[in-house]
């Protein structure tokens, strides 16, 4: 069983600022969340909160089993991916050598995601060198390499052409079929109703609705949800 951070009266403030919150939200142990908002909605500081990154002003955050044992089994994917200085390969195998995997399933380990990147030919290349949508998808892998129960990504896809879009959304639904549970930040609506299962929904801060995926994309149960999935400003 994944152990889902589940947030009660959570909420963070920066010098003074209410950024989220408070916000109670209790998230099913399967699937891909989407956590969807306008810009400054709070998407990624509910990101950072639930795995860890970001200390609550007030609230808890709660797993099933201790934080500790549950951040083992996280990994996380920024907006700008955080690439090693070192190359293709070193980048894959970094996780698997923190986790202790031995030399021989570890290189198979490797050769198997970067074919799945399409990075066979490049294992050697500093990974500084590659382009934008190669990097994001060596750091999605090298997240999924480790198998984690549960994986946080920060709008994966952002400035990206679409097919680094497509390649990164196929990597994606793979891993959420493999078992993997998946919370994803995103503004992109299309994104969204290809891979979601649930929506979790933001307005400065708030949580203003979360719901099945076909029923706040069909039958949005709040004026703002609506507006937002219409193309409107949120103020």
């Amino acid at each position: 069983m994944v152990s889902v951070p589940q947030l009660s009266g959570a909420l963070v403030r920066r010098r003074g600022k209410r950024l989220l919150g408070p916000i109670d939200l209790t998230l099913a142990a399967a699937g891909l969340t989407v956590v969807l908002g306008p810009n400054g909605a709070g998407k990624s500081t509910l990101l950072r909160v639930m795995h860890g990154l970001e200390r609550l002003s007030e609230g808890s955050l709660n797993y099933e089993n201790t934080p500790e044992l549950a951040r083992r089994s996280q990994a996380f994917v920024f907006q700008s991916p955080v690439i090693l200085r070192r190359s293709v390969a070193e980048n894959l195998a970094y996780p698997l050598r923190l986790n202790g995997t031995g030399k021989a399933p570890r290189e198979a380990a490797v050769a198997d995601w970067a074919a799945r990147i399409g990075l066979s030919d490049a294992l050697v290349t500093p990974a500084p060198r590659l382009s934008g949508g190669e990097k994001q998808k060596l750091a999605l892998a090298r997240a999924l390499i480790a198998r984690p129960d549960l994986l946080f990504l920060d709008e994966p896809t952002s400035n990206l052409d679409g097919t680094s879009m497509r390649e990164i959304e196929a990597l994606i639904a793979d891993a959420v079929a493999g078992g993997t549970r998946v919370i994803l930040a995103t503004h992109d609506l299309g994104q969204a109703r290809r891979l979601a299962s649930d929506a979790v929904f933001l307005v400065k801060g708030q949580l203003i609705e979360a719901a099945p995926s076909p029923q706040f994309f069909d039958t949005p149960a709040t004026a703002q949800a609506r507006a937002f999935q219409n193309g409107d400003i949120l103020e």
